[in-house]
């Protein structure tokens, strides 16, 4: 943790990464529980980022706090918002990330350690492992059904012929091994078909996992904001809400509470996702311990 401290003025530096490491705790056992990250703790941390920055500024008459907590803000909403329209992350997830980007700051200038920065990186590889160990897990799981999805996923006529073309595709990569003689052109050529067919069976397998461990059938009146809906809902031809809504709104979700109380649809088919915050805890601590994963290969 010393590494990250200002020699000047530790006591700032303490306090953001306090109760950072808070929040990241209570929103990991949270998320963990329900699915969920409550707005009040997002909120609150990006207000009490950009607050305590401010008062930082006041007390030390330096203006760094509070322009590095809004550059951090600035730089994570884009991060988040990002992550979150491609579907990456949940709602929580990125409200949490802008949450630290206000309360720790970003000087852009890099002329001291950036505890922030190290994170990120760090989040981004452990998120990876996190997200493939826990996708194992609901593997484990539901293995019955996930095997059941999996072989429904290759049996759909683009992946057969997509299998075929890329089965095609490697067989005439395997012959032209041996017109090749550049022993680095044959390495290549095997490395890309490698790729080529994990990338298949990796998206066939996301699929599988997807629709077996993590669609969820629900009653409209146990929805929250946020939650993804997994099929277009239309009443006659009235559009309620759907996939390409990035999280179903209040107003909608009384909608449809109304229209179930009255019969008219059944229960709503939702996406659970992977609770990704206790991967940004973990990151966060260890980026602590060990500092910035790449640098300290490099």
């Amino acid at each position: 943790m010393a590494y990250y401290l200002s020699q000047l003025n530790p006591a700032p530096s303490i306090i953001a990464y306090s109760l950072s490491f808070i929040v990241l705790l209570i929103g990991s056992i949270t998320d963990l529980k329900t699915r969920e990250v409550p707005d009040w703790l997002n909120y609150g941390l990006i207000m009490a980022g950009v607050g305590l920055n401010l008062l930082f500024s006041a007390i030390y008459s330096a203006s760094g706090f509070i322009i590095n907590s809004i550059i951090g803000l600035a730089i994570f909403f884009g991060i988040a918002y990002l992550m979150f329209h491609t579907g990456q992350w949940g709602g929580g997830d990125s409200k949490i990330l802008m949450g630290l980007g206000a309360m720790i700051g970003l000087d852009v200038s890099f002329r001291n350690p950036q505890l922030l920065f190290d994170f990120f990186i760090n989040s981004l590889l452990i998120g990876a492992a996190y997200g493939l160990l826990w996708s194992l897990f609901l593997l484990l799981k539901n293995k019955e059904r996930f095997l059941s999805e999996f072989n429904k996923e290759l049996s759909k006529k683009g992946m057969v012929l997509a299998k075929k073309l890329l089965l095609a595709a490697v067989l005439l990569s395997f012959a032209v091994l041996f017109f090749i003689k550049p022993y680095y052109l044959r390495i290549m050529i095997l490395a890309v078909s490698f790729l080529a067919v994990s990338t298949f069976y990796l998206f066939a397998f996301a699929k599988a996992i997807e629709r077996a461990c993590m669609h969820k059938e629900v009653e409209p009146a146990k929805l929250t904001e946020g939650d993804w809906i997994v099929n277009d809902i239309f009443v006659g031809k009235q559009y309620i809400c759907g996939p390409k809504d990035l999280g179903i709104e209040k107003k909608q979700i009384k909608k449809l509470v109304e229209l179930y109380k009255h019969g008219k649809i059944k229960k709503v088919l939702i996406k659970e996702g992977i609770p990704f915050v206790p991967s940004f805890l973990i990151a966060f601590i260890v980026t602590f311990v060990f500092g910035n994963f790449i640098m300290g290969f490099v």
